[in-house]
């Protein structure tokens, strides 16, 4: 069955189809009332409805609970306080049926019938089943929340960000399994792709497939005009919804602009400076009569809608320009894992960085999204959905599926491509995309340098690397010394004794090669073994963001 339509008013309708940007902005009509979706911002800061609040009002514990989609005690520790941000999280998070009155108190500007007209709140009946749902007046006694709406905190080069999303209710409220055209809110991809996008002032930004519309805000704190695309009509609704209700932390005129279609469709011909998505890349068996999820299905067989979009991608990025997206990717039986990603890039002229970050076996691929599409090993028709699956997988000879980011950038100039193909388990702390980026500058630069150009540039290690050296208990000498990464992917790697002489003068100040030369001095090495072995490192940390290009 799928989810009741999305009522958040006539203007919001008639933006989901407007072919022209609006501006994010509003003001108070002449009789000084606030328009509903100003009220209801009003009124959630007024409760202090924020991260911060509701992480001081929840236990570590519920915290965690609540992660793991167990409601139960978040709701006993949210019914005993007296915050009304606690009521708030109870309503528009957690699904609770509230009293009318009580909802009154916490929402005084928007109104329960101010709330009802939006499409925020609907009413709930009796749930003893008699004739109490409504009062003589014929207004609900009993309401709830008809979409999730909770807050998300965050920062960038602005500052702080103190936010409100909304999206569907998920399974922990509705007590059901997702329908087909589902929103989704913020969950862990999502937070993923918001850290890895490098973020920096462009002209123009592109949502591919935008959900509740989150990429969309963040992009917009930077970029002056974004496009917001996505195949579901409901999608660009609450990406509206979430932009008017979060305006007054968007610059002032920023340009958004909704569009309905596939993939990229909607923006043919076009090219921007960035590029951000989380595509529907699940893999699902194409079976008559299967469950899809607009959110996660894209419809296509095996991994060939993220081939296409990698293929068709780089000619939609302007000189300069970045995508930045999560994918997965079939491997199959014997193969590297490259594979499939590599013939996905052969014949474009872009720059690219996969990272994969896990791999699943098809079992266990099944079984992660059978269980999120509402299944379990209960269910009926569990066997025969794991047995498509698995029968799916077999008919590609696929072993596993790899999971990732991908990271495109036109160049600026003819140069041939840098591809940077690798795995990696680790994460360090801190939003990647700066990092990524400058992981970038770094393999461009040393793709066009010599040893002897190398040996003649300024070199700066990064802020948070710190070096651990291990020791035999008593002895002088340390039998390994590693570099270890704060930041980025969170790396360690191994350094010879040569690396780690070098690196501790590696401040930007002078070229390598005089500390090279004045390190195989004091060892008495030769010079020419020296700078090999040093070399070496250096292109290895520069690689990972260890180190870093520093102007003469």
């Amino acid at each position: 069955m799928a989810a009741e339509p999305l009522s958040i008013g006539p203007l919001l309708g008639h933006l989901t189809h407007s072919a022209s940007p609006f501006r994010i902005s509003g003001e108070a009509g002449a009789d000084g009332v606030l328009p509903p979706i100003d009220a209801l911002r009003a009124d959630l800061a007024a409760a202090d409805f924020t991260v911060t609040r509701i992480n001081e009002v929840l236990s570590p514990m519920a915290q965690r609970a609540l992660e793991a989609e167990n409601a139960i005690p978040a709701q006993r520790e949210l019914a005993v306080s007296e915050h009304p941000s606690a009521l708030l999280m109870r309503l528009l998070a957690l699904g609770a049926a509230l009293p009318a009155d009580e909802v009154e108190e916490v929402l005084p500007t928007l109104t329960v019938a101010g709330a009802l007209a939006l499409g925020l709140l609907t009413p709930a009946g009796d749930p003893a089943g008699g004739a109490l749902g409504r009062d003589a007046d014929g207004r609900p006694r009993l309401v709830r929340a008809a979409i999730d709406l909770r807050p998300y905190e965050a920062e960038d080069d602005d500052g702080a960000i103190l936010w409100w999303i909304a999206s569907d209710l998920g399974e922990t409220a509705t007590g059901r399994a997702l329908d087909g055209d589902h929103v989704l809110g913020i969950g862990g991809a999502t937070s993923t792709l918001i850290a890895l996008t490098p973020r920096s002032e462009v002209r123009s930004a592109l949502d591919l497939g935008c959900g509740c519309g989150i990429q969309a805000l963040h992009a917009a704190r930077h970029a002056r005009s974004v496009i917001a695309t996505d195949i579901s009509e409901r999608a660009l609704a609450f990406t509206a919804f979430n932009a008017l209700l979060n305006r007054e932390s968007l610059p002032d005129g920023c340009a958004l602009e909704l569009r309905q279609g596939s993939m990229l469709e909607p923006v043919a011909g076009e090219r921007f400076d960035l590029v951000v998505s989380n595509p529907p890349f699940v893999i699902t068996p194409r079976t008559p009569g299967g469950d899809t999820w607009t959110y996660r299905d894209g419809g296509r067989a095996g991994d060939a809608l993220v081939a296409d979009l990698i293929r068709d991608l780089p000619n939609h990025l302007e000189p300069g320009g970045i995508a930045a997206m999560l994918a997965n990717w079939e491997i199959t039986a014997g193969a590297d894992w490259r594979e499939h990603p590599s013939a996905w890039l052969d014949g474009s002229d872009v720059d690219a960085f996969v990272i994969q970050r896990d791999r699943e076996d098809p079992a266990s691929y099944a079984q992660t999204w059978l269980r999120d599409g509402g299944l379990t090993p209960r269910d009926d028709r569990w066997a025969a959905m794991m047995t498509a699956y698995l029968e799916d997988f077999a008919s590609r000879d696929v072993e596993e599926v790899g999971f990732g980011y991908v990271i495109l950038h036109r160049p600026t100039d003819t140069r041939p491509a840098v591809r940077l193909l690798d795995e990696v388990g680790t994460t360090g702390q801190g939003p990647l995309g700066p990092r990524l980026k400058g992981m970038l500058v770094n393999a461009v630069t040393l793709a066009g340098l010599n040893d002897d150009d190398l040996l003649a540039s300024h070199l700066a290690r990064a802020d948070d690397v710190m070096e651990r050296r291990h020791f035999v208990p008593g002895a002088e000498d340390p039998v390994m010394i590693d570099l270890v990464q704060g930041g980025a992917f969170g790396r360690t790697l191994p350094l010879t004794s040569e690396m780690a002489g070098v690196l501790g003068v590696l401040d930007g100040t002078h070229p390598l090669k005089p500390l090279v030369q004045a390190y195989a001095a004091l060892s008495g090495e030769e010079l020419e073994e020296v700078s090999e072995r040093v070399l070496e490192q250096v292109r290895t940390l520069l690689h990972w963001g260890f180190l870093s290009f520093r102007a003469e």
